[in-house]
C-alpha cells in the first residue's frame, strides 16, 4: 500500500515566489512560482525523490492540464488525498523540470480559503508550498512510483520537521474565527466583505503572534 507523502517548501526568493498576472476580464490574478518539490536530495523528511520518479509525476499532472483537467490546492493539508471541494484555495496552473527540481505555478482563486490566502499574504504572512502525493519509500529513503496529488498552500514551518500551524483549524478554536470564515465568503461578492477580511485577518495574524 503507498504511503501519503507530504513534502514542504518555504515560501522564500529561493523557493516560491508570488507575482500578478493579467487575466481576461481586466484584473489582476495573484499566483505562486517556484519550486514545488526537490529531487534527488535527502529532505528533511529524510526521503529521496529520484529525478525520474519527479519527472514522472510532473508530465503526468502536464498531461492532466493539456487535457483539460483542473488541479485543485487546498489551503493547509487535509488528512486524506482526495480534494475537499469546501477549501480549494488555488489552481495549479502548470509544472515543469528544471534540473532536479520540479518547478509550477499556482493561481489563488476568489473562493473563501482563497480569500483567506490572499489576505494572509497582503498583511505580510509567510506561507508555503507542500506537495501532497503517494509513493512506497525504501530502507534508505529512495521513493518510488510517486504520484503527484496536488500542491497544497501552508503555514510556514518554523524549524525542520515541524508540522504547520493548521490555519483552518485555528480560525475556528481563536476567538472571532468563525466570523473570519462568515466574511470570507461574503467577500466573493461584496466589497465591504473584502475590506472586512482584511481587517479581520490583520486581527487573526496579531493573535498568531501572541
Amino acid at each position: 500500500m503507498a504511503n501519503k507523502l507530504y513534502e514542504y517548501l518555504s515560501f522564500d526568493k529561493a523557493h516560491v515566489q508570488l507575482l500578478e498576472e493579467d487575466n481576461k476580464v481586466g484584473g489582476k490574478d495573484l499566483c505562486m512560482k517556484g519550486i514545488f518539490i526537490q529531487g534527488d536530495v535527502r529532505n528533511q523528511n529524510q526521503r529521496v525523490y529520484p529525478v525520474r520518479e519527479i519527472a514522472r509525476a510532473v508530465n503526468s499532472i502536464t498531461e492532466k492540464l493539456s487535457g483539460g483537467q483542473s488541479v485543485m490546492g487546498e489551503l493547509d493539508h487535509p488528512e486524506e488525498l482526495s480534494i475537499n471541494l469546501d477549501r480549494v484555495s488555488h489552481l495549479i496552473t502548470e509544472m515543469w523540470m528544471d534540473g532536479a527540481d520540479g518547478y509550477g505555478k499556482l493561481k489563488i482563486v476568489p473562493t473563501p480559503m482563497g480569500n483567506i490566502v490572499k489576505t494572509l499574504l497582503q498583511s505580510g504572512a509567510k506561507l508555503g508550498v507542500s506537495s501532497r502525493g503517494s509513493g512506497n519509500v525504501g530502507d534508505d529513503g529512495a521513493v518510488s512510483d510517486f504520484e503527484i496529488i496536488t500542491v497544497d498552500i501552508v503555514a510556514q514551518p518554523s524549524a525542520p520537521n515541524a508540522f504547520p500551524r493548521t490555519i483552518y483549524e485555528s480560525l475556528f478554536n481563536m476567538k472571532g474565527g468563525s466570523r473570519v470564515m462568515g466574511t470570507a465568503r461574503e467577500a466573493l461578492t461584496e466589497a465591504a466583505a473584502q475590506r472586512q477580511l482584511v481587517k479581520d485577518i490583520q486581527r487573526f495574524i496579531q493573535e498568531l503572534k501572541i
